[in-house]
């Protein structure tokens, strides 16, 4: 079905207009400010999480998170590659699902866009929960209120990108500066010290290390690695993006794609090699970035400007999901997967709705973990290695039949990056299963199930409707306005006025009650028609109840019942006051009418606005 139809003369105008919405697109930079925050934040959760993992091995683990660094670098480079690649054959955007749904199938589709929805939802609950638990743990005070907190937030970043991509880029430029500038100052300090300068952050602190194990089998290794590829979440948005770019929006994303890249690959490998040359090991309350940060620069201003900065990116990071979510919705939404109602956009270029819908999954999920990082971050990241793995499995198939140059060395590219995305994928969720990633395996296959659902109920409309088919050539049949009125004024004299306009035959409806008052009411209002004598006939409509709606819709069904070849139209008259508040004072008959109508008859309803100015 599509989602909206112009004619002919609209489009006309729309292909000789240039497109007014260009200046509401982004540039490159304004792109990676407001497309990579998840994935420049990950610095702050990747390294530590590849140490968790080793630590359990003692000191000697530990000595291994620059090898397993760079293989998850090795591994960036690969992405970068690949989606670099993506970008150009799929300008459209969709990422993972514009690649599944052109070589593996719908399903297969289907699950890479489920994939990539709970990833993005989940990835607004983590990064505002995460950014929120580096405050309070700054101002422990407002621990108590990290809920009420989170939920802020998340309402201001809403706000933010309702007003649009481009504004909420021009906002998270300053910040994404900040934090990237203060990891690079902190990397070059450290390089240049033969030890930490400071350990005052981890004093008093209990160690996360064993003691006396000493073994690193490849299982630990497997599982360091498939923990530190968290900070690998996000390098898919750009792709999944690509039309809220500029012209030309392909390169453009490109390059946004590539610094991207170079900028994540070579912090995570500068404060690997920081871990291994302070020899720093995890701390129960301290972040590894903050141990680096203290060791590097000190526990002066510039260790709180570093935690800052990475406070405010990490809450900030969420904003990397409001930009590709809702284009990818659109997708859905235009092949029949979703409400189409999620491929309209409002003003700025905003998808409102998948904005909005975002926001609310968000809010739901906050409130299921109480603001706590630890009950979602189970369950994150597990989507986008799926789709990464479905992506670069599609790249293969998509280079073995276009066959360009040298198309065997890139299907090779991205066949081992989907072999190392699908095994980091099978080690999370084995690893994870029971601290909460059993829900991504139930809520993935469901996810799917809905756009099933709703393809099947489009595509039984669309046959109802006959969409596709040539229907027959319009017929006039006679019709009948019926106006249901029940006093007489200005707004009854304009609605019969539009009634005789619109129809061959005019009726005026008004439902009368039994008790006294009503039924003196109903006189006087049957002598003051009679006096008017508009030419439209009064039928009483007499009501054992006291319902407006009722009545109306049994006399449309039984004027249908007695002349089924005439055409109903049941025209509402309504006020519309000056002034909004002024809306409370209307007793909403006029809902209730058209509701009864629409509800138990085939009748059109028109429903006249008269305006009180």
């Amino acid at each position: 079905m599509s989602v909206l139809t112009a004619g002919s003369g609209t489009a006309a105008t729309a292909e000789a207009a240039p497109d007014s919405g260009e200046k509401h697109r982004l540039t490159a930079l304004t792109g990676l400010a407001a497309l990579s925050l998840d994935a420049l934040a990950s610095v702050a959760y990747g390294p530590e999480a590849i140490v968790l993992v080793l630590a359990v091995a003692g000191g000697h683990g530990l000595g291994f998170t620059l090898p397993v660094t760079l293989a998850i670098a090795g591994l960036l480079a690969v992405l970068v590659a690949s989606y670099r690649q993506v970008i150009a054959a799929f300008p459209d955007g969709g990422g993972s699902y514009a690649v599944a749904k052109r070589h593996l199938g719908r399903r297969t589709s289907l699950v890479a866009a489920a994939s990539l929805v709970l990833d993005y939802v989940l990835n607004v609950a983590v990064a505002v929960t995460a950014g929120v638990a580096a405050l309070t743990s700054a101002f422990p005070g407002l621990y108590g209120d990290r809920l009420l907190i989170c939920l802020v937030v998340l309402a201001l970043i809403t706000a933010v990108n309702l007003r649009g991509i481009v504004e909420s880029a021009k906002i998270f430029i300053a910040p994404t500066a900040v934090f990237v500038v203060a990891v690079f100052a902190l990397i070059a300090v450290g390089l240049f010290r033969d030890g930490p300068v400071s350990t005052a952050a981890a004093e008093g602190h209990a160690a996360v290390l064993t003691d006396n194990a000493t073994t690193v089998g490849a299982l630990l290794l497997l599982k360091a690695f498939a923990s530190g590829c968290s900070a690998l979440t996000g390098v898919e948005a750009i792709a999944n993006a690509v039309p809220s770019f500029r012209e030309p929006r392909a390169r453009r994303a490109q390059h946004a794609e590539i610094v991207l890249g170079a900028l994540l690959g070579t912090m995570l490998i500068g404060l690997a090699v920081l871990i291994s040359r302070f020899g720093l090991h995890p701390v129960e309350g301290v972040t590894v970035l903050a141990q680096l940060a203290d060791a590097s620069l000190g526990h002066n201003w510039a260790f709180y400007v570093i935690q800052f900065a990475t406070m405010v990116l990490l809450a900030l990071s969420a904003n990397t999901s409001f930009g590709g979510l809702p284009v990818l919705l659109e997708l859905l939404a235009r092949d029949n997967f979703l409400p189409h109602v999620f491929a309209l956009k409002a003003d700025r270029q905003v998808h409102r709705h998948g904005v909005l819908a975002l926001a609310a999954v968000s809010a739901a999920l906050l409130l299921f973990s109480g603001g706590n990082t630890n009950t979602l971050v189970p369950l994150f990241a597990i989507g986008v290695f799926v789709g990464f793995t479905i992506a670069q499995t599609g790249m293969v198939l998509h280079w073995r039949r276009e066959r360009g140059a040298n198309w065997r060395g890139k299907a090779l590219l991205n066949g081992f990056g989907a072999l190392l995305t699908g095994v980091s994928a099978v080690v999370v969720t084995a690893t994870k299963f029971h601290d909460g990633a059993w829900l991504i395996v139930v809520a993935l296959p469901l996810l799917v199930l809905s756009f099933e659902t709703v393809h099947r109920a489009y595509a039984r409309i669309g046959e109802r409707l006959g969409i596709g088919r040539v229907p027959e050539p319009p017929c006039r049949a006679r019709s009948l306005v019926i106006v249901p009125v029940g006093s007489l004024s200005k707004l009854t004299c304009e609605a019969l006025n539009t009634a005789v306009s619109l129809g061959d035959e005019v009726r005026a409806v008004t439902v009368t009650y039994g008790d006294r008052e009503d039924r003196e009411a109903a006189a006087a209002l049957r002598r003051d028609w009679e006096l008017w004598n508009p030419g439209v006939d009064l039928v009483e409509l007499p009501s054992e109840h006291r319902s407006v709606g009722g009545p109306v819709a049994a006399y449309v069904r039984h004027v249908h019942t007695n002349r089924p070849d005439i055409r109903i139209t049941v025209l509402i008259p309504e006020t519309e006051p000056a002034r909004l508040w002024q809306r409370t004072l209307q007793n909403r008959r006029g809902a209730v009418v058209a509701r009864a109508v629409r509800k138990n008859t085939n009748a059109a309803i028109c429903r006249l606005r008269f305006r009180l100015t």
